[in-house]
């Protein structure tokens, strides 16, 4: 079994979950779940070095003080690579996977996601590694257990050794046909982890976006390496046209398969997905912090200093975070990036 390098990517701002995460300080780098950031889980899934490699960690020079002080004993090891701007996740991986050997096996996680079942994710990748070997490109299929809509979803297709070829890539869908991808079984919810060699998908992103594979390219070639960390160069790097990899990659390539991986997944986009991983009380309340609830049920306080009182208020989420305050139902939780304060530093 080859050796696996975890590319941990720390981008975008967080704004669904403002007032807690900020544009300065985005939820990888906070600690929602008990003492440790999604961050740092994310770097401690990885650390079993008979499995994995040292980490390569993609962070934007604005997080960069977060990221190496987190990184501490968890992985103390870690590669950083730095982007002066942020240009979505294809010029990221790319960046990563011009680091590497063209034959290292690249396991590519987001920075924010919470994964219960360690073990579980161990295995996905190590099945996702065999198949990257030969040369697929592979998703992480999420055990869809919910007709979520907030989620683009894989369509399993044809079994190919532990894993499946990709049928198709759906976007965000909407109630019935999420219900209608539930019943059918054959559709999990993609989580956005990819595994696949590093001279593969370099391979794959000239093909399908030349020009982005060029644009890349030049800036990790007339960079520079300061303070142990890689830096492409600015300008060079600020004129790509950012894309995902789902769009640039993975939705073209012919070589796209999938893991099934059931394994405590949530990506924590919102309050709600919050409020439904925190422990609760009988009536299905959350407390951090100061608070009360009194005669309500579903709801959660959130609060860094102020006392809140929810009295007779169910499915409401109150968060407190300095002079901010957010009051929403559960129900528009989705809006929160709407609030004109949450782009603020």
């Amino acid at each position: 079994m080859p050796s696996i390098t975890p590319v941990v990517l720390c981008g975008g701002s967080g704004t669904r979950l403002w007032p807690r995460s900020r544009a300065t300080k985005p939820k990888p780098f906070i600690p929602l779940l008990g003492k440790t950031t999604l961050y740092q889980e994310t770097l401690r899934r990885c650390s079993d070095r008979t499995i994995f490699t040292r980490p390569v960690v993609v962070v934007g020079e604005q997080h960069l003080e977060h990221a190496v002080p987190q990184a501490g004993s968890v992985a103390p090891d870690a590669q950083f690579i730095v982007e002066p701007v942020g240009r979505n996740t294809a010029p990221a991986i790319a960046l990563a996977a011009l680091t590497l050997d063209p034959d290292a096996i690249m396991l590519v996680c987001p920075s924010d996601h919470h994964i219960l079942d360690t073990e579980a994710f161990k295995r996905a990748a190590q099945a996702a590694a065999k198949l990257a070997s030969d040369d697929w490109l592979v998703a992480f299929g999420i055990l869809a257990t919910a007709p979520e809509t907030g989620y683009g979803y894989l369509h399993r297709g044809d079994r190919i050794g532990e894993g499946f070829n990709i049928q198709s890539f759906v976007e965000k869908p909407d109630l019935p046909t999420a219900i209608g991808f539930l019943e059918d079984g054959s559709y999990a919810w993609n989580g956005g982890i990819f595994v696949f060699k590093a001279g593969r998908f370099l391979e794959e992103l000239a093909l399908h976006r030349p020009e982005m594979a060029r644009d890349t390219e030049h800036a990790y070639k007339t960079g520079l390496k300061t303070d142990g960390a890689l830096r492409p160069e600015a300008n060079s790097f600020a004129a790509i046209k950012g894309e995902s990899v789902d769009y640039a990659v993975m939705e073209n390539t012919r070589r796209a398969a999938m893991v099934d991986a059931s394994m405590g997944w949530s990506d924590i986009g919102n309050w709600d997905a919050l409020l439904h991983e925190r422990e609760k009380d009988e009536n299905g309340n959350v407390i951090m912090g100061p608070g009360e609830v009194i005669g309500a049920s579903g709801s959660m306080i959130d609060s860094d200093g102020p006392h809140v009182t929810i009295l007779g208020a169910d499915n409401l989420v109150v968060v407190v975070d300095g002079n901010d305050v957010l009051v929403t139902a559960r129900s528009a939780v989705q809006r929160v990036g709407e609030v004109s304060r949450c782009k603020k530093k």
